[in-house]
């Protein structure tokens, strides 16, 4: 399985990082050493103390696709979480300002936190889903998807125009803003609609 991860998918959070907004979606991938294991925590890694979170919608694909058709894009998920995309701010910027890719920073061991998985059908629209990181109790993301520049359907179709979408693939759509740092001992709690998706502390 692979972990496709969008990027500058919320005006808000391109605009708090003085992105540039795409024309297309911005794509990159994460191996499934990323993941972080059930249960387990947040290791903040030996090389870069500065690691933010970035809070995501994630969606499971169910079946193996490719040139996927927006119309018909929503016949290869049925099931959303929330998840959290770790990032070495820090590392990624000076890979950037050097025109390097940056897959270090983003795609490291333990990268990739992924919640419980619910059942799209729970969810009266996809395109209107409420979603929240707490840090320690205090609310520091707050969003709705219907604020993506390209909503789940439109992303599908567009990741499957360059790969092969397989059973089990996942992929993160996009944080909005209020990304920040981590700091050991920090509790970080997501919900989705109201659901609580994943608590995870960070070492």
């Amino acid at each position: 399985m692979k972990i496709i991860c969008v990027g500058r998918n919320y005006t808000s959070h391109i605009e708090e990082l003085s992105n540039e907004k795409p024309r297309d979606p911005v794509l990159f991938l994460k191996p499934d050493t990323s993941i972080i294991q059930k249960n387990q925590h947040f290791f903040i890694p030996h090389f870069s103390s500065e690691i933010d979170y970035e809070v995501e919608v994630l969606v499971k694909i169910n079946r193996i696709g490719k040139h996927i058709q927006t119309k018909f894009a929503h016949k290869y998920y049925d099931e959303i979480s929330l998840g959290i995309d770790f990032t070495a701010r820090k590392i990624q910027n000076q890979l950037k300002d050097k025109g390097l890719p940056w897959e270090i920073s983003k795609s490291f061991d333990g990268s990739s936190l992924i919640g419980d998985w619910f059942s799209r059908k729970d969810f009266r629209d996809i395109n209107s889903l409420n979603f929240t990181l707490e840090i320690n109790k205090h609310v520091v993301q707050d969003s709705n998807t219907s604020k993506m520049l390209w909503k789940i359907d439109e992303l599908i179709n567009y990741i499957s125009q360059y790969f092969t979408l397989k059973i089990g693939d996942i992929i993160f759509t996009g944080t909005p803003a209020g990304v920040g740092p981590v700091s050991e001992n920090d509790i970080l709690v997501g919900h989705l609609e109201g659901r609580k998706a994943f608590s995870i502390k960070i070492k």
